[in-house]
C-alpha cells in the first residue's frame, strides 16, 4: 500500500520547522523510493553560509551518500516549497521523475516562474520532464513561511 503524499509532506514539515528554528527558511525535503525514505534534507543555507545547502539539494546529497545514485531516476521528491532554479537543475540532472511540493516560490521557482527548469523540454540530455504535483499541505507550508517572514521583519 502506497502512503499518501500528506504523510511524507508532514515529515517534510517537521524538517522545515527545524530549519526555521535554526534561522533558515522553513524548507524540508525527502526522497522516497518504493515507499522508503532514501534521503532527507533540511534547509541550512543561512545558518551554514553555503547557499547550496537548500533542503532539496541536501536530500539528493543524502540519497547519494546512502548509495542510491543509480536509483534516483525511480524516486520521488517531496518538499515543502517549490524547488528553486538551482534545486530544479539538480533534480533534472539526476532525472528524478516526480516532484511533490506544498507552496510555490514566486520569481525563482523552478516550475511556476519564467525560469521553468522543471517543465522545460529544451535540454535534450535531461530526458523527460518530471511530473509535478503542488499544493500538498499548502496551508501548513504557508504558515511556516509566514513565521519566517515575521521573524525577518522583526530583525
Amino acid at each position: 500500500m502506497q502512503e499518501k503524499p500528506e504523510n511524507y509532506m508532514h515529515q517534510c514539515l517537521n524538517f522545515a520547522k527545524n530549519a526555521l528554528e535554526a534561522g533558515n527558511p522553513p524548507v524540508g525535503a525527502l526522497i522516497v523510493l518504493d515507499g522508503k525514505v532514501i534521503g532527507t534534507g533540511i534547509e541550512s543555507g543561512k545558518s551554514t553560509g553555503d547557499i547550496t545547502n537548500h533542503a532539496e539539494i541536501m536530500a539528493i546529497r543524502d540519497a547519494l551518500k546512502n548509495g542510491y545514485s543509480d536509483k534516483l531516476h525511480l524516486a520521488s521528491m517531496y518538499t515543502t516549497h517549490e524547488p528553486c532554479i538551482m534545486c530544479s537543475y539538480m533534480i533534472r540532472h539526476h532525472r528524478i521523475p516526480e516532484v511533490i511540493y506544498g507552496t510555490s516560490v514566486p520569481y525563482i521557482g523552478g516550475y511556476t516562474s519564467k525560469f521553468n527548469v522543471l517543465a522545460t523540454e529544451d535540454v535534450p540530455k535531461w530526458g523527460n520532464k518530471p511530473k509535478v504535483i503542488s499544493g500538498i499541505c499548502f496551508d501548513e507550508c504557508n504558515a511556516l513561511n509566514t513565521q519566517f517572514l515575521e521573524r525577518l521583519n522583526k530583525l
